[in-house]
C-alpha cells in the first residue's frame, strides 16, 4: 500500500514538473507578452519575468519595445521646381501598444516601411530643391507627421525621421557649381568696387591737403622716385604735368605753315623776317607778361596748375615771343634757324644779324665761313 502511494506521488510530481516546464515562459525586460487563448486575445499583457500559460490552449507572442531603425530605400521624384532627385531616409519608431501592433496590422514593420516610402515621395513633390538641400529640419518634421498619423492606430509611434542623402544629376551639379562661382565672383567685384570707392575718397582728401601745401606734392614725388630706385630698375619714370604739355602744344608752330617747294635757305630767310616782325610787334615785356598771366588763368587750380602758372608767368616776364599767339608762329619747320625756339630771349637787332649771317651762308658757304 505504501509503495502504491509513493508511486502515485512520484507520478504526480513528474506530471506537475512536466506541466510547469510546458507552461512556463520568460519575458525579457524590453519585451511584453500578448496571450491568445483559443484564438481570443486576453486583455492582460504579460510583464517581464517568469509567466505561465496553459499548454496547448494559450499562445504567447512577445513584442519588443525597443526603438527600431528602418532604412527607407532611395526614392526618385521631381521637386516642385522640376528637378529630378533621389532621396533616401531613415525612420526610428517603437511599439507602444503590443496588442494593437499584433491585432490591427499584419506586419507593422512592413507597414511602416511602405508608409515611409509613400510619404517620402509626397514630400519630394511638395518641396523645392533648395529646401531639400538647406532646410532639411523642416522637411524631417513634416515627414514625421505624415508617417505618424496612420501609425498611431497600429500601436506604433514614430520617434524621428531623417533625410540621409539627396542625389542630384551631374548636369545639375555642374550648373550649381557655375552658379556658386558666379556668385562668388560677383561678391569679389562688389568688394573690389567698394575698396576703390574708399580709396578714391582717401585720395580726394589727400589731394585737398596737398593743394593747400604745394611742397607736399614735390615731397611725395621724391618719395616715389626713392621707392622706384630701390628696386634696382634701369628705367626711371617721372610724372609730367599735363597742363605744361598743353602749353607747349599752343606754343609749338602750326603744321603745314611752311610753303611748298621752298628751299631751306629761303625758308630760313622767311622765318627770320617773320620772327623779326613778330618780335617787333611784341617787344613790350609787360604785354608778354599779361599774355602769360591770361594763359595761366585757363588752367584749373591745384598743385600742377600752380606750377604751370608760375612757369608761364616766368616765361612771359622774360619776353618769350611764343606767348603772343599765332602772329609769333614761324612758317619754317621746327629746328631751322630763325624760328621762335631759336629767337627766344633775343632782341630785334640780334635776330636781324642772324638773318644776315644766314643769307650770307646761303649764298656762299666759303664766305659765310670766313665771316663767321
Amino acid at each position: 500500500m505504501i509503495e502504491e502511494l509513493v508511486t502515485a506521488g512520484a507520478a504526480t510530481a513528474s506530471a506537475g514538473a512536466l506541466y510547469v516546464m510546458a507552461a512556463a515562459r520568460v519575458v525579457k525586460q524590453y519585451e511584453r507578452g500578448v496571450v491568445f487563448r483559443l484564438g481570443r486575445l486576453l486583455p492582460e499583457v504579460r510583464r517581464p519575468g517568469l509567466t505561465l500559460v496553459v499548454p496547448i490552449v494559450d499562445r504567447l507572442h512577445k513584442v519588443s519595445l525597443q526603438i527600431i531603425t528602418l532604412p527607407i530605400p532611395a526614392q526618385e521624384g521631381i521637386t516642385r521646381d522640376n528637378v529630378t532627385v533621389r532621396v533616401d531616409a531613415v525612420v526610428y519608431f517603437k511599439v507602444v501598444n503590443p496588442s494593437d501592433a499584433l491585432v490591427r496590422v499584419e506586419d507593422y514593420r512592413f507597414a511602416v516601411s511602405q508608409m515611409a516610402q509613400t510619404s517620402l515621395r509626397s514630400i519630394i513633390g511638395k518641396s523645392e530643391l533648395d529646401d531639400l538641400l538647406s532646410n532639411r529640419e523642416k522637411l524631417n518634421q513634416g515627414l514625421e507627421l505624415m508617417i505618424d498619423n496612420p501609425a498611431v492606430e497600429w500601436g506604433v509611434t514614430i520617434d524621428r525621421v531623417e533625410i540621409k542623402d539627396v542625389s542630384l544629376p551631374e548636369t545639375m551639379k555642374r550648373s550649381m557649381a557655375r552658379q556658386a562661382e558666379a556668385d562668388r565672383e560677383r561678391r569679389a567685384r562688389v568688394i573690389n568696387a567698394d575698396a576703390e570707392l574708399q580709396a578714391s575718397k582717401k585720395l580726394a582728401g589727400a589731394a585737398q591737403v596737398m593743394s593747400e601745401q604745394p611742397a607736399a606734392l614735390q615731397l611725395r614725388l621724391l618719395q616715389t622716385v626713392v621707392a622706384v630706385a630701390a628696386e634696382k630698375n634701369s628705367t626711371l619714370v617721372l610724372p609730367f604735368p599735363v597742363e605744361l604739355l598743353r602749353f607747349l602744344e599752343r606754343a609749338a608752330p602750326l603744321p603745314g605753315a611752311q610753303e611748298a617747294g621752298a628751299s631751306p635757305a629761303s625758308s630760313g630767310q622767311g622765318a627770320t623776317a617773320a620772327t623779326a616782325a613778330g618780335a617787333g610787334e611784341a617787344a613790350d615785356p609787360e604785354a608778354l607778361a599779361a599774355q602769360a598771366r591770361e594763359l595761366a588763368g585757363e588752367f584749373p587750380p591745384g598743385t600742377s596748375g600752380d606750377v604751370v602758372r608760375q612757369l608761364l608767368e616766368g616765361l612771359g616776364e622774360k619776353g618769350v615771343p611764343g606767348l603772343v599767339g599765332e602772329r609769333a608762329v614761324s612758317e619754317a619747320e621746327p629746328g631751322t634757324p630763325g624760328t621762335v625756339a631759336g629767337a627766344e630771349g633775343e632782341g630785334e637787332d640780334e635776330e636781324r644779324t642772324d638773318a644776315e649771317g644766314a643769307d650770307g651762308s646761303g649764298d656762299a658757304p666759303g664766305e659765310g665761313g670766313t665771316r663767321g
